[in-house]
């Protein structure tokens, strides 16, 4: 589960954005006394994550306000399914119900999509991973709604692992420094916990990550064919990740050649947010 500190931190952070000076609309129009009742509800299908996040949002401005959650986090969901229920004063649901909005609805997309991948590999044993290209201040949202969606975390920080890539590796070759001697050498310089995982595009460097000592070997953008031949070639000596022209149509294919893990940066720079509404009535 997510930790109130973390969500904290982003509905402050929209706060700022979204509420600098106060809420004019509902400030001039809605009487400090009314009361209000709504339901979330579903638009279209999909998997539901988020809950935790949109109650702390709804709750944030006022604690007389309650929030009611009707779906699990990772259930799937149906248009026109109710989701959650709202109520106390007016003021506060109004003025704190795009940002719950917002963080659900992005959720609940990044879910869906995260479901249909892994899905799609479903029976191979292969992990459906997401990547670090997140959309910046809600990583820790988005990769928690990967995991409701079946998926499974990458590295979550540069501070986490090391990962060597091809312009890593770019910089290395300039400093005239042979890619295996480049991996021995880091790895001495590394904690004994750290794990080291090297991108490669090319067959012809795989010997060398296996040489410097590489856990991982991540295949960047290998057709199908050669994945099945540098699975081969690793023979187990290191995990094998696939990266790179990943998409629905072809992650089944790719599941199939042997390799670990697939990331999937699509599932956080490409999902879209689902359509959710809050439907209320205001009471006198």
């Amino acid at each position: 589960m997510l930790s109130t500190a973390q969500i904290d931190r982003v509905i402050r952070t929209a706060l700022d954005e979204d509420l600098p000076f106060g809420d004019l609309t509902t400030e001039s129009l809605v009487p400090q006394t009314a009361q209000a009742a709504a339901v979330l509800t579903a638009r279209e299908p999909g998997i539901f994550s988020g809950g935790q996040v949109f109650a702390r949002a709804m709750r944030t401005l006022d604690p007389e306000v309650s929030v009611e959650l009707e779906a699990a986090e990772g259930a799937q969901f149906l248009a026109g399914d109710h989701l959650a229920r709202v109520s106390g004063p007016a003021r506060p649901i109004l003025t704190a119900e795009r940002i719950a909005l917002n963080l659900v609805q992005r959720m609940c997309g990044v879910a869906a999509l995260t479901a249909q991948y892994a899905a799609a590999v479903k029976g191979t044993g292969v992990r459906i991973t997401d990547t670090r290209k997140t959309t910046p201040g809600l990583r820790v949202l988005e990769r928690y709604a990967v995991r409701c969606g079946g998926g499974r975390n990458h590295r979550f920080s540069l501070s986490d692992a090391v990962m060597a890539k091809d312009n890593h590796l770019a910089a290395v070759a300039a400093a005239g420094i042979p890619l295996a001697q480049a991996l021995a050498e880091a790895r001495t310089r590394l904690p004994h916990t750290a794990h080291l995982e090297v991108e490669v595009d090319r067959m012809d460097q795989i010997p060398a990550a296996l040489q410097g000592g590489a856990d991982t070997i991540m295949l960047d953008n290998f057709p199908v064919e050669d994945m099945r031949r540098a699975v081969e070639l690793i023979d187990g000596r290191a995990q094998v990740e696939a990266s790179g022209g990943v998409s629905l149509e072809t992650v089944g294919a790719i599941a199939r050649t042997g390799v670990d893990v697939i990331s999937v940066g699509a599932l956080t720079h490409s999902a879209r947010g689902l359509d959710l509404g809050l439907d209320f009535r205001v009471e006198p």
